[in-house]
């Protein structure tokens, strides 16, 4: 069956996604292969100390979505869009959206960027023995409590922002596993909310008399596959203001870009993962079975088939080299020369893989702003070296690719080395390994573990969440991570670097430097 034919019969997939700027719609075939794509552009406000998005925005934003795909398809296709097969939702994880009875929004939406929650995240991490981080829905609500905002008492119902517009379109309020494990920690063996932490966060807001219990204010969790509402009349209308699309669609479970990340990635399997890196860096590894010990640096979410996984976060990735690759191009246009951007790119990168294994004895940081893992809440970029040491380009590009990882490396130390978690294979994805072969081989010796790109890796969250609308209706009681292998990455070409024994010393010994200089970086944000 032809793209055409897909669209006519009603047996494409719609995914939706809300980042934090561009909000991407993916129609998909019965085979997950893309038929066209749709976007739209959209900023968070800060209003009154809160980053937001009003009620207006993300309506707005998911109509003109979904009208931007809609006309590709006409474009391309030559027919309307107006049967679907399935359809799911996705969003920024975590955050807060908190309704009364009569459904309205009692606080703007609180997203995960706010950083508000502090003192609620550290008292719930030390009642439950469990990282609970600030941007965490249950932190923002505790938060709330602990400020005695006169909005909790009427709280019917709260949910993250995938919810909430998975909600409008089919008056289910549902959340996917990976999702729901962002408001409030999993019980892996259920698949649902832990049952001994409800009680013990209902104990800690016992003397304010709510009306409410919290497992009665939650969405329901449900796992990849599970049947989550159709798409209903009012749905298909504040999605379709036209008309054209017809109500009935079955819905997958609404997750968050966390989940959709790993689908996309085919990294759900246990002992598998995946590193976002780009402006930020994130790793995600499928965990046998939960820590031993408590991490502050670890949060804790689960794949959308409800297995415990360990995301390391950081907020510095490759802004800084971004900087230096534009001082390189600013020099050759001076000389005269004409550089292809992404050609001075490769050459950078590639060049950074003649350098020393340990880079010369060099040290950098990217800290464009703080980085909780090493304990910064504002950041400098800074350049080092002894009056010695060897600086050439190599060594250079070299240093600033593996500072781009140190915050993540001493994050996913104490996952394979303390905790001695296993893993067989990391794919990667982001513009840390655009570059092919430099990005990787780094990464690969950060981690000691190989390290895959896949071809599809550029697709993201929004093809990851059609691909689960597919699994719906397509699964047929099938293990999620068998469906992506035989169904999906089936025939997927890519590629896979092994470490390198020289490599991964070298990070090991850099890793050293860059601990030690800490204290530099702290000075820098103390005296400039």
């Amino acid at each position: 069956m032809n793209g055409k034919e897909s669209i006519v019969n009603g047996k494409a997939a719609l995914g939706i996604e809300f980042g934090s700027t561009r909000i991407k719609a993916v129609l998909v075939d019965e085979n997950c292969e893309t038929l066209a794509v749709g976007s739209y552009q959209w900023e968070n406000q800060l209003a009154d100390g809160v980053w937001t998005y009003s009620l207006d925005a993300i309506h707005t934003g998911l109509q003109e979505c979904y009208k931007a795909l809609a006309e590709k398809v006409q474009k391309q296709y030559g027919v309307p869009l107006k049967k679907l097969a399935s359809m799911g939702i996705s969003a920024m994880m975590h955050g807060y959206m908190a309704f009364n009875a009569e459904d309205e929004l009692l606080v703007p939406f609180r997203t995960w960027r706010n950083t508000m929650t502090e003192e609620a995240a550290a008292k719930l991490t030390q009642a439950f023995q469990l990282n609970v981080p600030e941007r965490y829905s249950i932190s923002h609500l505790y938060q709330a409590v602990l400020k005695k905002e006169e909005h909790v008492k009427d709280i019917t119902f709260f949910t993250t922002l995938a919810g909430y517009i998975h909600w409008q379109l089919t008056g289910e309020k549902v959340l996917g596993v990976g999702d729901a494990s962002g408001m409030f920690p999993i019980d892996c063996g259920t698949k649902d909310y832990d049952r001994e932490k409800l009680a013990r966060f209902d104990k800690m807001i016992e003397e304010y008399h709510f009306p409410w219990t919290l497992k009665e204010i939650l969405p329901k969790s449900l796992t990849a596959g599970a049947k989550a509402g159709v798409l209903t009349e009012e749905g298909a209308r504040l999605l379709d203001p036209s008309g054209n699309l017809e109500a009935g669609v079955p819905m997958c479970p609404p997750e968050g870009d966390a989940g959709t990340g790993m689908v996309a990635t085919n990294s759900v399997k246990v002992r598998t993962g995946n590193v976002s890196a780009g402006t930020s860096v994130f790793a995600m590894i499928v965990m046998e079975k939960e820590l031993e010990k408590l991490h502050t640096e670890i949060d804790l979410v689960t794949t959308p088939a409800g297995d415990p996984v360990a995301m390391v976060h950081c907020n510095n990735c490759t802004s800084d080299i971004n900087t230096w690759v534009d001082l390189f191009g600013e020099f050759a246009e001076n000389m005269g020369i004409r550089v292809d951007k992404g050609e001075l790119y490769r050459m950078l990168f590639t060049k950074a893989l003649e350098g020393e294994p340990d880079c010369g004895g060099l040290l950098s940081y990217n800290y464009f702003s703080g980085e909780s893992i090493t304990g910064f809440d504002e950041g400098r970029p800074l350049f080092v070296r002894h009056a010695n040491d060897k600086v050439s380009l190599a060594n250079f590009m070299r240093v600033h690719l593996f500072t781009a990882l140190g915050a993540l490396k001493n994050g996913l130390d104490i996952l394979l080395k303390e905790e001695n978690v296993p893993v067989d294979k990391i794919y990667g994805h982001g513009g840390f390994f655009a570059v092919p072969v430099a990005g990787q081989k780094i990464m690969a010796a950060a981690m000691n573990t190989p390290v895959s790109v896949m071809d599809t890796a550029g697709e993201g969250g929004a093809w990851g969440i059609a691909v689960l609308a597919q699994y719906l209706i397509k699964g047929q009681g099938k293990d999620l991570a068998d469906y992506l292998d035989q169904e999906v990455f089936a025939g997927q070409t890519g590629t896979t670097l092994e470490p390198d024994a020289a490599d991964v010393q070298g990070f090991d010994d850099f890793l050293v430097r860059y601990n030690r200089g800490l204290a530099i970086e702290r000075a820098a944000v103390e005296n400039i």
